[in-house]
């Protein structure tokens, strides 16, 4: 009865929304819609709110849809071929209390700003199909009353294995007691790392099996391929086969999807009042503590712990005074920062920082995609502490560095529809038919469509920037759209001799190409590029913009 009368809440709540006019839709006090600023590897981050103020940073016109209408990216169907390709920012004031009230908001920004005209429809969707086999290990649930599931954490490791040792693999048991299939199969990609083994694609019952069961199982979070682990792993597809007797298919379901009609690139201008109404964000936190961090609090040479930012206030525990000039002027690798002291690596600090009113720096809330954190409001905060208090002084300049040049050898790409839309999208390279991706070592495959050559060389830095930190300029001289797919390794799992303990690609700038596959069947993207694609990836010289330190304190400050 409760869930019944939350679907009909939901349906009607809806209607409501979808049978609302442009005078009576909700709409936010004022808003500043502009494009965002060039990275090279851009992702969407937010929306963030506090105190009445509303963002969205680096999102696609897909992303801003998703959100608006509350659905994933693939339950967007149609559209022009843009509308993976531009990124826009969207600042907004609004009191209203609700996400689900700041989502009409942003459904009646998009119609009055982008002349978004959407509708509501059912087409099949990939997704992973739960069968039955044996399910001998299912058991009659002898309970009454709501059902669920659990899960604990076995084996769990304190912190990152030393340099070069092998990965201590956690063990996830889940144990579901009075559950129905449909409610397993609803369940299964929300388990711990269930989106990494299904690719973030829902799951349907298909198994025929009534009633309510008592089963419980055991499996290991995906592993990157080439990474050493102590020991033998158990994916979940296997667990769930070999443990319960179910099988995970992958298939297609319907599903409820948003289809574009129509929609414009270009937004209106921003008015008067919005340009006034957005300033600088602020350079300086509120208040400030930073910290030693005690000597037994964990963690290695391995990153920070994770952090806590909640209710204005950010918590970055044992974290490098390089990791926070990283942050702060948003460095992509270490050959971009230049007279770096070695001990900017060795002294870590724990920072508690308290935000101005008004500024959205993110909470812990989870979403679709991850942990919220706006690093944007932060950067210039953070910029100012740690000059302040290491007396930092430092200066951007052009260097020569290694990058590369795309070219072409014997192409092997298919012409596109030019009016399909322009994308790239990321499957595991074990779960194709296709016999050249069917080696588990490859790990990634990438699949790209209505991509010009001169898109695909932008794209690169975000599809592997494991191997490129620098940008790819187009030098193939091929002209309109193509598809194309390929598979490739991990940076971490090929054996390079350089970088961390586990085989990290070499460095932008060390002139090192790895042209020669590891025999244990991984590939690298430079010859997946060239053996698959036909298309290959010149080193050349060009400037890049690099932070010159010219001093800093190694004791900061007092608080």
């Amino acid at each position: 009865m409760r869930l019944r009368a939350r679907l009909s809440l939901a349906a009607l709540l809806c209607l409501t929304v979808f049978g609302q006019t442009s005078e009576t839709a909700l709409r936010f006090e004022v808003a500043d819609v502009h494009s965002s600023p060039h990275r090279s590897v851009p992702v969407a981050m937010g929306p963030f709110y506090t105190s009445g103020r509303y963002e969205l940073r680096f999102a696609s016109m897909l992303d801003l849809i998703a959100k608006a209408y509350n659905v994933d990216t693939e339950s967007v169907f149609g559209g022009p071929s843009w509308l993976e390709l531009d990124r826009f920012d969207v600042f907004a004031k609004t009191r209203a209390a609700s996400a689900e009230a700041r989502r009409v908001m942003l459904q009646s920004l998009l119609a009055e700003r982008f002349d978004l005209v959407v509708h509501r429809d059912s087409k099949p969707v990939e997704a992973f199909a739960l069968t039955a086999g044996k399910h001998s290990e299912l058991k009659p649930s002898a309970e009454e009353g709501p059902g669920g599931c659990s899960f604990i954490v076995q084996n769990a490791p304190s912190g990152p294995p030393p340099p070069g040792a092998p990965l201590k693999l956690p063990v996830i048991v889940y144990t579901c007691k009075n559950t129905t299939m449909e409610a397993f199969a609803a369940a299964l990609g929300a388990v711990p790392g269930g989106g990494q083994y299904l690719n973030n694609k829902m799951v349907v019952d298909r198994t025929g099996i009534q009633g309510s069961w008592d089963f419980s199982f055991r499996y290991t979070p995906k592993v990157p391929a080439g990474i050493q682990t102590m020991d033998e792993s158990m994916p979940l597809p296997d667990a769930v086969e070999k443990q319960l007797g179910l099988k995970l298919e992958l298939s297609t379901a319907p599903a409820p999807v948003i289809v574009v009609d129509r929609v414009n690139r270009k937004p209106t201008a921003n008015s008067p009042e919005a340009m006034k109404s957005f300033p600088p964000l602020p350079t300086e936190f509120e208040v400030a503590s930073l910290k030693p961090s005690p000597p037994d609090s964990g963690g290695g040479r391995g990153g920070p712990s994770m952090p806590n930012i909640r209710n204005g206030r950010l918590y970055l525990p044992r974290i490098t005074v390089k990791n926070l000039i990283a942050i702060a002027w948003d460095i992509n690798g270490d050959e971009f920062l230049v007279n770096a002291p070695k001990w900017l690596d060795d002294d870590r600090y724990d920072l508690l920082a308290k935000a101005p009113e008004g500024v959205a720096i993110g909470d812990l809330t989870p979403q679709r995609g991850g942990i919220s954190v706006n690093i944007e409001a932060l950067r210039p905060m953070l910029r100012s502490l740690v000059t302040e208090r290491f007396q930092l002084k430092v200066h951007m300049e052009g260097r020569p560095m290694n990058a590369y040049n795309l070219v072409a050898v014997k192409p092997k790409l298919k012409r596109a529809d030019p009016a399909s839309r322009t994308r790239w999208k990321e499957g595991t390279a074990t779960s194709t038919a296709d016999g050249k991706n069917a080696n588990p070592s490859l790990g990634r495959l990438v699949t790209c469509q209505n991509v010009t050559m001169a898109e695909f060389a932008a794209m690169l830095p975000n599809i592997a920037p494991g191997y490129l930190r620098t940008n790819v300029v187009d030098a193939t001289g091929l002209e309109g759209g193509w598809d194309f797919t390929f598979s490739f390794s991990p940076a971490g799992a090929l054996n390079f001799g350089r970088g961390g303990p586990r085989g990290d690609a070499p460095a932008p700038d060390s002139g090192a190409v790895p042209e020669a596959s590891e025999p244990t069947g991984a590939m690298s993207l430079f010859d997946a590029l060239t053996h698959q694609l036909g298309l290959k990836l010149e080193l050349q010289k060009r400037p890049a913009p690099v932070l010159v330190i010219d001093h800093i304190e190694r004791t900061p400050t007092e608080n």
